[in-house]
C-alpha cells in the first residue's frame, strides 16, 4: 500500500471514529420551537420600558416622609430591596413605575394615607451574556436591548474552523427555569432563518465538530505519519 492510500484509509478512520464520538443531536427545541423559547430580534417595536435587575441602584421619593424616602437603595443579587415600614419586596423584573404602585399600595393599606411614591434609576448594573464553546475567545460580554446571537458570537470573535454551526445552544432562564433552544448559525447567517435576540443571563453554547476537529489533528499529524512510512 502506497502512502497516499494509507493516509486516505487513515482518514477515512479517523472520521468514522469521529463521527461515532460525536453521537446524535441533542435534543433541545429547535426551529419555531427554539424561538419561542428565545424569540428573533424585533427592530420594528418600540422600546420598552427597562426593568429592574439584580445590581442595580434605585432611589426612592415619599412626597412629604424624609424618613421613608431612600437615596441609593441596592437590589440585591436575588432581585430583592428592603424599605423602611415596607419591608422585603421583589424588585427584579419590575419598572419603577411597577414597584413605585407596590410600595405605594404597602404604605397606603397600613400607614399613609393617599401617599405619593417615586422610584428612579440611578445606577444600571451592566447585563452580560456567558459565551463558551467553539468560538476564538471564550468569555462574558455585555449586551444591550438589540443584541442578537450574531452580535455576541462576534465579541467573542466568532465561531472555529471546528464549530458544529448547527449546534449553537442558548441557555435561558425564564420563570425560574432554565430552558435552552438550538439554533443553525448557518441558516442565521444566510438569511434563511431569524437572528434570536439575547438578553442579559444568557448563556451561548457553540459545539464542538468532532470530525473537522479529527480532519484537522489529522492534518497536523500528517508530516509525522509520512516519516514513519518506510521502514
Amino acid at each position: 500500500m502506497n502512502f497516499f492510500s494509507r493516509q486516505m484509509r487513515a482518514l477515512a478512520v479517523i472520521a468514522l471514529l469521529a463521527g461515532c464520538a460525536s453521537g446524535g443531536k441533542n435534543n433541545l427545541p429547535t426551529g419555531d420551537a427554539a424561538y419561542a423559547v428565545v424569540p428573533q430580534a424585533d427592530y420594528a417595536a418600540p422600546p420598552t420600558a427597562y426593568r429592574i435587575h439584580p445590581g442595580d441602584e434605585l432611589q426612592v421619593r415619599v412626597f412629604q416622609e424624609p424618613d421613608l424616602s431612600v437615596d441609593k437603595l441596592k437590589v440585591d443579587e436575588v432581585g430583592r430591596v428592603q424599605l423602611p415600614l415596607v419591608g422585603d419586596m421583589i424588585a427584579a423584573d419590575k419598572t419603577t413605575a411597577d414597584l413605585a404602585a407596590e410600595i405605594t399600595m404597602r404604605l397606603g393599606t397600613r400607614y399613609i394615607r393617599n401617599p405619593s411614591v417615586v422610584v428612579n434609576l440611578i445606577l444600571s448594573r451592566a447585563q452580560t451574556v456567558a459565551v463558551e464553546g467553539q468560538v476564538g475567545h471564550p468569555g462574558v460580554y455585555e449586551v444591550g436591548t438589540q443584541s442578537t446571537l450574531l452580535s455576541a458570537l462576534a465579541q467573542a470573535q466568532s465561531p472555529t474552523k471546528t464549530a458544529k454551526l448547527d449546534e449553537v445552544v442558548v441557555f435561558r432562564t425564564v420563570n425560574g427555569r432554565r430552558m435552552g433552544a438550538r439554533f443553525d448559525l448557518g441558516a442565521i447567517r444566510n438569511g434563511r432563518a431569524a437572528d434570536p435576540q439575547l438578553i442579559g443571563g444568557d448563556v451561548v453554547v457553540v459545539g464542538f465538530d468532532a470530525v473537522k476537529g479529527a480532519f484537522r489533528d489529522f492534518l497536523v499529524a500528517a508530516p509525522l505519519l509520512y516519516v514513519f512510512s518506510y521502514f
